[in-house]
């Protein structure tokens, strides 16, 4: 084992020994979930009387409540929360074990992710798109009285919709082990009307865009009338470094003199947008990791949330005395 792996191993040994602790420690453990009943007004949807809608609550909402009723049912725990919240965790550890190296917990938590991504995109897309634009301009009347009821009483069937139902049933002939090459016609018809159609909507927002808001003044006047120097300035920037960018990508002329360092300059306008570019994406990564964090800390060992300072308190008066603090 190489030594910077020999390290994160001791980290995540001492982690499980003090997650041990805690669970014993801890009054109700931790990694538990609790709901709260909240009783609907009744529609007309719900004849029947009231329906209850539960939502998330924390462990020191429930404790209150039987202390001060033992009898109460509107906080209770919730067995199936819980055990999302533990599974989530553990995948959540297992990801994070891709930094001592690749290993079968890594790979089972990437086989879940992508699995399950799957399923619910598959699922999302025939109920939100399927469904709706194509089986309910087909056949309006069956899917109202079997998954839509509020599907307007005026649709009729609309016959030209059998073109996208048979250029759906070439493409799954893909699958198939015989006439593959059939599943080739509705992709480039997919891949041609999908180009076109961008094509025209990166032109306009775009392209045309970028044109129009580098048409910009350098000499600016505030409201006042005056000269506004930073506004000013800022337009300037602007219009020299598309102009630095456009003199990069010309290749007519060679990249000498005035115009090679005009396509130097432009270089460096290049790279800081670049750079800049690369670290919001490195914000997005790290918001995402600390995310993932605060559910560990907070939603699972209850680190976090200032309603189960008291249970803290419990666990730190029995840990404080075995290092002599306290």
């Amino acid at each position: 084992m190489k030594p910077e792996n020999r390290w994160w191993v001791i980290l995540f040994a001492i982690g499980a020994v003090l997650l041990i602790a805690r669970w014993f420690v801890l009054p109700g453990g931790f990694g538990r979930a609790y709901v709260r009943a909240v009783p609907q007004a009744v529609d007309a949807e719900h004849p029947d009387g009231q329906w209850v809608v539960y939502e998330q609550a924390t462990m020191a909402d429930y404790l209150e409540a039987e202390r001060t009723n033992p009898d109460q049912s509107v906080y209770a725990p919730s067995p199936s929360r819980t055990l999302g919240t533990w599974i989530a965790a553990f995948l959540t550890l297992f990801v994070l074990s891709f930094v001592i190296r690749d290993n079968p917990l890594y790979k089972i938590a990437e086989s879940i992710f992508i699995g399950v991504s799957a399923a619910y995109w598959m699922v999302t897309g025939f109920w939100d798109t399927i469904v709706p634009n194509l089986l309910g301009k087909l056949a309006p009347g069956l899917l109202r009285n079997w998954a839509v009821p509020g599907l307007g009483d005026d649709q009729h069937p609309e016959l030209a919709y059998l073109i996208p139902l048979i250029l759906g049933i070439m493409l799954l002939w893909r699958l198939s082990p015989v006439g593959g090459w059939i599943s080739r016609w509705p992709m480039a018809f997919i891949i041609g009307t999908f180009c076109g159609l961008r094509l025209m909507s990166f032109l306009h927002a775009d392209f045309l865009t970028q044109i129009r808001n580098t048409i910009v003044s350098l000499y600016v006047v505030d409201d006042g009338g005056g000269f506004d120097a930073w506004q000013s300035l800022k337009n300037l920037i602007l219009v020299v470094g598309v102009l630095c960018c456009l003199v990069y990508f010309f290749f007519s002329l060679e990249h000498k003199g005035v115009v090679g360092n005009t396509a130097r300059v432009g270089i460096w306008f290049l790279m800081i947008t670049f750079g800049a570019a690369f670290g919001y994406t490195v914000m997005g990564r790290i918001a995402l990791l600390a995310i993932r964090i605060e559910f560990l800390m907070d939603d699972w060992l209850w680190l976090i949330d200032p309603t189960n300072k008291r249970l803290l308190a419990d666990a730190a008066g029995f840990f404080l005395p075995l290092f002599g603090m306290g």
